[in-house]
């Protein structure tokens, strides 16, 4: 009896204060739950939030270094000349002696982008010093002669060098100048585009004497670099060689000759 009673007791003395026991715990669990650094709550709503990093903007003070390259006497220093003062001086350049530069700035998407373009020297006993300015280029535009077959020969050449001492990720351009020579043309479009494609590079004939695509080649490597140092990596890669032919169709011209 004094067990049973005693156990009555117990028992209800186990209910009240279970069920107070009850409240409480419902109460710190409650406000547990409320608490702003709750272990699940806080961090499962963090992850549901998280956005997207804002694409970096450009640096107008970057200076991308942007290389001629190619045999001697394919019209580098006129093209660039061309570029750089908007004329044609026939006659007035020797073979470029070393290397030399030039800066310019070329604005694109409201953007201004800045070029320290460089003139190198072609001829093999300058190889040497050509290849140490390879190392930092951004940008490399290889020049062949459309009357000199050699120098469209020796394109390979000139890419293999590119290879080994240039970054890997360094803007290459396949430039065929002199394209106002028609009669005396030696190698056929179809050949720069051929073997542009073979190295996937970007390819267009040029004219330093007419100023034809002078702009286009270095608009276009402008912004692939300008594209390239703000792009998120979800972001779809600029299409140099789309831009190139959507540019040339607004104006009009088919660089053919």
């Amino acid at each position: 009896m004094t067990i049973s009673n005693s156990g009555a007791i117990a028992g209800i003395s186990l209910g009240i204060g279970g069920e107070k026991d009850m409240k409480q715990f419902s109460s710190v669990e409650l406000e547990s739950e409320i608490q702003p650094d709750s272990a699940y709550g806080c961090k499962e709503t963090e992850s549901h939030e998280a956005k997207t990093p804002p694409a970096p903007t450009y640096d107008e003070e970057s200076v991308h270094k942007t290389i001629l390259v190619g045999d001697s006497g394919v019209g580098k220093t006129s093209l660039l000349v061309q570029f750089d003062q908007g004329k044609f001086i026939p006659g007035s350049f020797s073979a470029t002696v070393g290397i030399g530069f030039t800066n310019k700035v070329v604005t694109v998407d409201d953007v201004k982008v800045k070029l320290q373009i460089w003139d190198t020297a072609g001829q093999e006993r300058f190889r040497s010093v050509t290849h140490a300015y390879y190392r930092d280029a951004h940008a490399l535009l290889l020049l062949y002669d459309i009357t000199s077959r050699s120098s469209f020969d020796n394109i390979r050449a000139w890419l293999t060098e590119i290879h080994e001492y240039a970054q890997s990720d360094v803007v290459i351009m396949l430039l065929g100048n002199k394209a106002d020579m028609s009669s005396g043309r030696a190698i056929r479009r179809d050949e720069g585009e051929r073997l542009a494609r073979e190295y996937s590079v970007p390819f267009m004939e040029t004219s330093a004497m007419t100023g034809v695509n002078v702009e286009l080649a270095f608009t276009a490597v402008a912004k692939e670099l300008k594209h390239r140092a703000v792009q998120h990596p979800n972001e779809p890669k600029f299409q140099i060689h789309e831009y190139i032919e959507a540019q040339k169709e607004k104006s009009g011209c088919c660089s053919s000759f």
